[in-house]
C-alpha cells in the first residue's frame, strides 16, 4: 500500500489546469476555474483554450514583474490569493536559471510556478537507546497546513538567498538554532512535489537535510510560525505519517531520512523513488 503522503505528492490533474507560458517555456499551471479571472488584463495575458501566455510585449523580467505585480495585488484584494507574505519568489524552472519574472510568494500557487524549499530532520542520538526526531507543530495561524505536524525546520527559498543560507536563516527563526549548528547539517535527498491544493498548485523542489542535535538542545521558535516542538520516537513519527498527521512535504522529507539511515523498511515506502525525478507532464 502506498502511503497517503506519497500519493498526495503527485495528486495533480493536468486536464483541470491551463499551462502558463512565458515565451516558449511553460512556467506554471493555472486552474481552469481561475483562468477567467485573468481576462481582465488582455494587455498582460494571451488566453486561449490551450494555454495562458504572458504577453510577448512584456519582453524582460522587469516589465513582466511589474505587470504581474499589479495583477497579483488585484487578485489578492479579490480574495483569490490568500496569505500575503511580502516575500519575493523568482519564476524559474531550474534553481540556477535566470529569473523570467519576480512575484509575491503567496501568488506562486495561483500560477503554479516552480518553487524551492529546505526541510531539516532534527535527530537526537543516544548511547543506550533508539534515536528520536524533533517534530514541530505548525502554528494555527499559518495560511497553509495550520496545526499540522512538520519537520523541526522547513522554509521556502526566496529570491537572492542560497540553499544553505536559507537553511541557516530558517533554523534560527523556527528553532532558535545557532548558525554553527545549522551549518553542521548534512545534505540528504531532493524530491519534487506536484499537488493540487485549495490555493492552487504546489510545484516544488524540496532539499532535505539532517542535523544531529545535542541531547540538551530544545528548539525554541522565534517567529511565531511554530506552535510547539515535540521529541518523538521513530515509530511514533512513522505512525503519524501513515495517519496523515504530518504535512505531505514533511512526510516525504522524514521518510527520506529514515530510508537513508535504514531506520525504516524500504517496502513501507512504495512509490517514493518516483518523487526524486521531475513530474512527467
Amino acid at each position: 500500500m502506498t502511503l497517503p503522503a506519497i500519493s498526495a505528492a503527485r495528486r495533480f490533474d493536468a486536464a483541470a489546469h491551463a499551462p502558463f507560458f512565458i515565451g516558449d517555456e511553460r512556467v506554471g499551471w493555472i486552474r481552469r476555474t481561475d483562468v477567467d479571472a485573468l481576462r481582465r488584463w488582455p494587455d498582460v495575458f494571451d488566453i486561449d483554450d490551450a494555454a495562458v501566455r504572458l504577453s510577448a510585449s512584456l519582453a524582460d523580467a522587469d516589465s513582466r514583474s511589474a505587470a504581474l505585480g499589479a495583477v497579483i495585488g488585484a487578485l489578492h484584494a479579490d480574495g483569490r490569493i490568500p496569505g500575503w507574505l511580502n516575500e519575493t519568489y523568482a519564476i524559474r524552472n531550474n534553481f540556477d536559471a535566470p529569473p523570467l519574472a519576480f512575484i509575491e510568494r503567496a501568488a506562486s500557487r495561483f500560477f503554479g510556478t516552480m518553487t524551492y524549499a529546505v526541510h531539516l530532520n532534527g535527530i537526537v542520538k543516544y548511547r543506550d537507546r533508539a534515536p528520536k526526531l524533533w517534530i514541530a507543530r505548525r502554528a494555527d495561524t499559518k495560511a497553509t497546513d495550520p496545526g499540522m505536524l512538520d519537520n523541526v525546520v522547513a522554509g521556502g527559498i526566496g529570491w537572492g538567498i542560497g540553499i544553505e543560507a536559507t537553511l541557516v536563516k530558517e533554523c534560527w527563526e523556527e528553532a532558535g538554532m545557532s548558525a554553527e549548528l545549522a551549518q553542521s547539517a548534512e545534505r540528504g535527498g531532493a524530491f519534487y512535489v506536484l499537488q493540487s491544493l485549495p490555493e492552487g498548485t504546489q510545484a516544488e523542489l524540496i532539499y532535505v537535510y539532517d542535523v544531529l542535535l545535542p541531547e540538551g538542545f530544545t528548539p525554541r521558535n522565534q517567529d511565531g510560525e511554530v506552535g510547539e516542538h515535540r521529541l518523538a520516537r521513530i515509530d511514533d513519527v512513522a505512525r503519524w505519517i501513515e495517519e496523515g498527521r504530518l504535512t505531505v512535504d514533511a512526510s516525504i522529507a522524514t521518510l527520506d531520512c529514515l530510508l537513508r539511515r535504514q531506520w525504516i523498511d524500504a517496502d513501507a515506502c512504495d512509490g517514493i523513488a518516483a518523487l526524486y525525478a521531475p513530474p512527467a507532464i
